[in-house]
């Protein structure tokens, strides 16, 4: 199987998507090329991540980080992993303002850390997106979508498409015209023609679903690309 490296090329996802989608294309003529994301080249712990992940849930992200930083004083390392986290008890972590489902989640990450459950960085790199979401989905409060977000901004796997999440759904309701939210199984069709990139045209569909674009006017579009 194949190595995937961290990231892809924008500027041919950007090219792909402007041939294959007249809609699309014009909204991301008018926000403009996005960049590669910094995550990609920035050095990255899936278990850790996976721990800030649940600790993050439900949170903001101003009170989630207070409690990351009591816990990471608490077991004396910025590093979470399951011997780290292993130095105190559930009474500690509940002192630090972890939630008991959120204990429970930790504790069952370090336990299949321990145990050689989760693929490493090295290892994530000869699996295909499928089979991370397989292998990590199985971690109590490790969600479907949770996974996405790190295949996408993290691993920078391109052809992603988190069809559950709302501002992509969002996005696609506005460049669509449609009166409701597209069905993830709408959404899931109409995304064929983004493939392989279908990581770069969630992104421009998060920025559609904030507004991005509004107020600028788009380029004509080319008979070649209707």
């Amino acid at each position: 199987m194949p190595r995937h490296s961290r990231g892809f090329d924008v500027e041919a996802a950007w090219e792909h998507l402007q041939r294959r989608d007249r809609r699309l294309a014009a909204w991301m003529r008018r926000i403009g090329p996005l960049p590669a994301e910094r995550g990609w080249r920035r050095p990255f712990d899936p278990v850790d991540a996976l721990a800030r992940a649940i600790l993050f849930q439900q949170l903001s992200g101003k009170a989630a980080s207070t409690i990351v930083g009591r816990v990471e004083a608490a077991i004396g390392s910025r590093r979470l992993h399951h011997d780290t986290l292993g130095r105190v008890d559930d009474a500690t972590l509940r002192a630090c303002g972890v939630s008991g489902n959120k204990i429970l989640a930790l504790r069952d990450l370090a336990a299949r850390e321990a145990r050689g459950e989760i693929p490493t960085l090295r290892q994530m790199a000869g699996m295909d997106q499928d089979e991370i979401v397989a292998a990590l989905t199985p971690i109590r409060g490790i969600g479907r979508w949770t996974v996405e977000m790190m295949l996408m901004f993290r691993l920078g796997r391109p052809d992603v498409l988190p069809v559950d999440d709302l501002g992509v759904r969002k996005g696609a309701q506005r460049v669509d015209r449609l009166e409701g939210l597209p069905l993830p199984r709408e959404l899931l069709a109409r995304g064929e023609r983004w493939a392989p990139y279908r990581t770069y045209a969630s992104l421009y569909l998060w920025r559609i679903a904030d507004g991005a674009g509004e107020n600028v006017t788009a380029p004509r579009t080319n008979r070649s690309q209707d």
